[in-house]
C-alpha cells in the first residue's frame, strides 16, 4: 500500500507527538500548529484542533476545516476538542469535517480512527481496479462516498451488523465489503429465504448422527464453520417467528447447539444479516421481534436505490457493459438520459440485466436511445380488469385480480425479488400466492 499523508495542525505538541507515536508505518504526519500557515500538498486526512490559539471563544479551527475542504472534497478531516459544546460539534460537521474527537486522545482511539479511514481510502481506489475484482462498491455521488464512509467505519467492530435497502441495491456486496476489511478471516453465507423452515435450524447450527430421518452422519453447522469469521444471514426478513428466537438466542449467548445434542458449543462469529424490507415497519406489523431488531440494529447501513443515485448511473453502466469481454459498446448521451430518466424499480441489479441485453440487441457499437427505450419504456405493471365476471361474488373477483396484478408485475420485472418489492410482499409470500393462485408464469 502506498505511503498515506496525516495533515495534523495542533497548537499543542505534545498532541504533534501522540499523533507521531500513534501512526504506522503506512503513514507520515506533517505538522502545523498554526491556523494561518495551512501547508500545501496533497493529504488522505486531517486532524485539526478547533483552538488554536489558546482562546476557548474563538474556534480557529472552523475556518482551517472549511479551507481544507475547499481544497479537497474526499479529504477526511477529524476536528478535535477538549470542549463537548454541542453547537461546537455540529458546526465542525457543517464546516466539513466528517469525525469529532474529544480530547485528551488516547493512542488507541487515534489508531481504530486512522485504521478506519484506511480503510476507506482502500474502498475508494478499489474502483479502480480491473473488472475482474469481485467486490467494491461503484459510484462516485454524494450517496456512494457515504456508504463507502460506513463501511469503512465497520473496520474492526465487533457485534452484529445490519445492512437495509431495497432487492438488488448492493447489500451483498456491501457485506463482503465489510468482511474483506479483516484479512484472513472466513466468511460464510447462508440466504434465510431460500432455506426451507425445517431444515434452517440444522442449517445454522448442524445436527448429530439420527437427531432425524436422513441425518446418516453427522454435520457441523454454518455458524461454526463461520468460528473466527463472518457469517452473512441474506433476507433475514424471512426467517419465521419461532426461528427468530433462536437467532436472537443464538446472538446474546454466542453458542450453538447441534440438532440432536444435549450440549452447546461456543463460538466466535460477527453476523452480518441483511434485508430489503424496513425491519421497523414488521415490527409493528408483528412480522418480526423487537428484542431481535435491537440486537441486529446496533450497527445498522441503510443502502440508497439506484434512482437517489442517477449521478451513478453511466459509471455502473460502462462498467457492466465492459464486462462483455469482446463486444465492447458505448452509450450515447441520449442512451444515458434515457437511463437516468427511467426509475430502475430493480435497482442495480435490472441496470445489469439491461446492460447485457443492450449489448447483444443493439447493432451499433454506440448503443442508441431506442435500444434503451425497447428494453424500459414505462409500461403498465397491471393489468385491466378484464375477463373478470363480477357476478362471481367479491372473493373469486378479488383473487382474479390480484393474480391479474401480480402476473403484469412479474412478466414487466422478470424477477420475483424485484416483484416482491414492488408489491411490497416477502418473496416467500409471493411464491405462495403464485402457487395458491394457480399463476402460470416462467421467466424468460
Amino acid at each position: 500500500m502506498e505511503t498515506l499523508t496525516l495533515l495534523a495542525i495542533d497548537d499543542d505538541q505534545t498532541v504533534l507527538q501522540s499523533l507521531k507515536l500513534a501512526l504506522g508505518e503506512d503513514w507520515r504526519l506533517v505538522g502545523s500548529n498554526s491556523p494561518t500557515s495551512i501547508p500545501e500538498g496533497f493529504f488522505h486526512a486531517a486532524f485539526v484542533d478547533m483552538h488554536l490559539t489558546g482562546n476557548l471563544e474563538r474556534a480557529e479551527g472552523l475556518d482551517v476545516i472549511k479551507k481544507l475542504r475547499e481544497r479537497d472534497s474526499r479529504l477526511e478531516i477529524v476536528a478535535m476538542s477538549g470542549d463537548l459544546d454541542r453547537d461546537l460539534m455540529e458546526k465542525c460537521l457543517k464546516a466539513g469535517a466528517t469525525r469529532f474527537l474529544a480530547k485528551p486522545l488516547s493512542l488507541e482511539e487515534i489508531r481504530i480512527t486512522l485504521s478506519k479511514i484506511e480503510a476507506l481510502i482502500l474502498l475508494q481506489n478499489a474502483a479502480n481496479r480491473h473488472p475482474d475484482q469481485k467486490y467494491f462498491w461503484i459510484g462516485q455521488g454524494p450517496a456512494s462516498q457515504n456508504v463507502r464512509r460506513q463501511i469503512a467505519f465497520l473496520r474492526g467492530e465487533n457485534g452484529p451488523i445490519l445492512i437495509e435497502g431495497e432487492s438488488g441495491t448492493g447489500k451483498e456486496v456491501a457485506a463482503h465489503l465489510i468482511h474483506i476489511q479483516e484479512p484472513h478471516k472466513p466468511m460464510v453465507t447462508l440466504n434465510v429465504a431460500a432455506v426451507p423452515e425445517n431444515l434452517f435450524e440444522a442449517e445454522l447450527f448442524g445436527h448429530t448422527k439420527g437427531a432425524f430421518t436422513g441425518a446418516d452422519k453427522a454435520k457441523i453447522g454454518l455458524a461454526e464453520a463461520a468460528h473466527g469469521g463472518d457469517l452473512f444471514l441474506d433476507e433475514v426478513e424471512a426467517l419465521p417467528m419461532h426461528l427468530q428466537a433462536k437467532l436472537l438466542r443464538f446472538l446474546e449467548s454466542g453458542e450453538i447447539r447441534r440438532v440432536g445434542a444435549n450440549e452447546s458449543t461456543k463460538v466466535n462469529v460477527r453476523v452480518i444479516a441483511a434485508s430489503n424490507r424496513n425491519l421497523e415497519d414488521m415490527v409493528k406489523k408483528g412480522e418480526f421481534r423487537e428484542d431481535l431488531l435491537w440486537r441486529l440494529n446496533g450497527k445498522k447501513i441503510t443502502l440508497p436505490p439506484l434512482r437517489e443515485r442517477k449521478e451513478d448511473i453511466q459509471e455502473i453502466a460502462d462498467w457492466f457493459l465492459a464486462l462483455e469481454r469482446g463486444r465492447k459498446k458505448d452509450l450515447s448521451s441520449e442512451a444515458i438520459t434515457c437511463f437516468k430518466e427511467y426509475n430502475w424499480p430493480g435497482n442495480i441489479r435490472e441496470l445489469r440485466r439491461v446492460c447485457e441485453q443492450l449489448d447483444l440487441i443493439s447493432p451499433l457499437p454506440v448503443i442508441q436511445a431506442e435500444d434503451v427505450l425497447s428494453l424500459i419504456r414505462p409500461q403498465q405493471a397491471v393489468a385491466p380488469m378484464e375477463n373478470i365476471d363480477l357476478t362471481e361474488g367479491l372473493n373469486p373477483v378479488v383473487e382474479k385480480f390480484e393474480a391479474q396484478v401480480i402476473l403484469g408485475c412479474l412478466k414487466k420485472l422478470n424477477d420475483v425479488d424485484e416483484a416482491a418489492r414492488v408489491l411490497k410482499v416477502s418473496r416467500s409470500n409471493l411464491y405462495k400466492k403464485i402457487k395458491d393462485l394457480d399463476i402460470d408464469w416462467r421467466p424468460a
